[in-house]
């Protein structure tokens, strides 16, 4: 089930991007086996998404008769990563020399905000400190308002766990022609910088200004923003095309000697009045009734509970139900081998004696760990 059936990968458990980089795995078919601390424990790990779909094993790192186990487990995988600072894996004794010598093979995954290398590589930091370097949070926010925090989907999740995953999936690629492993370096400011990419040719071209909030895309623009109704929710417009802004001024009513000049920037501020106006005259469902569906580039905005609920996205079944709690499923959708329904996240520990009873491990040994 899922297009990474048979892979075997080590997750050595960390906070946010890393468990989302090992969920988003083991939502493809890989069996992500998550080393989590000795005497990990809280109530709610039942409701973090990010542990399900895998195994979880604990081990103390810190002792040598958890580094031994983890070596030996090292030796049936495919791939592993970690998201500790630079050089703490090798510190503990499980870092890319120890675990390639014990399988050349292996896959080794780093993911970190600012690199192996660099000259903050052994800072702390946060996605919001990642992605202000490398100009994404600049970019986002209102015209003369300060730059808005895009939750910590930019660094941590786009730029550092979902970079993360696809390079695992091309090393495992090559590993499959060359038959020899390699070290992935994953920085958040690498894959966040990545995701710049198209607005560093639209600047080139002189498409996109460096002033926040006076473009296309970034809410500058009275064809591309979202309004309020007047329920006090919100709609968003994305008519960037000329015959879907055609037909955004046919049925919201807008008139067209004043909206005609639609790429004149000099009215963007007034046509954001006007057209504001009018959004405020209907709530958020009398506008789905006249616009969902159409070509004008519509949709409502939506919470996430409210998300669920959607027609479009039960009908695609986007999201499921894991367990005791409602979550998006797993993404891309395949049609031969498709992704199975997740398992629900099991308790710290629960996979421990299964796991290392499978690598020949007897109670003696058991007992040990």
């Amino acid at each position: 089930m899922g297009p990474l059936h048979g892979f075997r990968i080590i997750e050595l458990a960390g906070l946010g991007p890393g468990p989302f980089c090992g969920m988003v795995l083991a939502d493809l078919g890989a069996e992500v086996i998550s080393i989590e601390r000795a005497g990990s424990n809280h109530p709610a790990a039942a409701l973090d998404c990010s542990r399900r779909g895998k195994r979880s094993v604990t081990l103390n790192l810190k002792t040598p008769a958890g580094v031994a186990a983890l070596l030996d487990l090292v030796e049936s995988a495919d791939a592993l990563f970690e998201g500790f600072r630079p050089g703490v894996a090798e510190k503990l004794g499980v870092g890319p020399g120890q675990c390639l010598a014990r399988n050349p093979r292996l896959v080794y995954g780093r993911m970190t905000g600012w690199g192996q290398f660099g000259p903050l590589s052994h800072a702390a930091g946060h996605d919001i400190n990642y992605i202000s370097l490398t100009g994404a949070l600049h970019a986002i926010g209102r015209a003369g308002e300060k730059p808005v925090p895009p939750l910590n989907l930019v660094g941590d999740f786009g730029g550092g766990g979902m970079f993360l995953a696809l390079g695992i999936v091309a090393a495992l690629l090559e590993t499959q022609k060359s038959g020899k492993g390699q070290v992935i370096d994953a920085a958040m400011t690498d894959g966040s910088a990545i995701l710049m990419a198209m607005f560093h040719s639209m600047h080139a071209m002189g498409l996109h200004s460096l002033e926040r909030g006076s473009n296309k895309l970034d809410g500058g623009a009275h064809f591309y923003d979202t309004y309020e109704t007047r329920d006090g929710k919100y709609i968003s417009i994305g008519s960037i095309e000329p015959q879907f802004y055609a037909q955004l001024l046919e049925v919201a009513g807008l008139p067209e000697d004043l909206f005609r000049d639609q790429l004149n920037k000099a009215n963007w501020p007034e046509l954001k009045q006007a057209i504001a106006e009018v959004f405020a005259q209907k709530t958020r469902d009398e506008w789905c009734d006249l616009m969902e569906g159409t070509d004008i580039c519509f949709a409502p905005v939506l919470d996430f509970e409210e998300a669920a609920g959607h027609p479009h996205n039960v009908a695609r079944e986007t999201y499921i139900r894991v367990g005791d709690m409602i979550q998006p499923a797993p993404a891309p959708r395949f049609s031969r081998t498709v992704s199975a329904k997740p398992s629900p996240a099991k308790s710290y520990g629960s996979d421990t004696e299964a796991v290392f009873t499978e690598l020949g491990y007897d109670g003696e040994k058991l007992g040990a760990l």
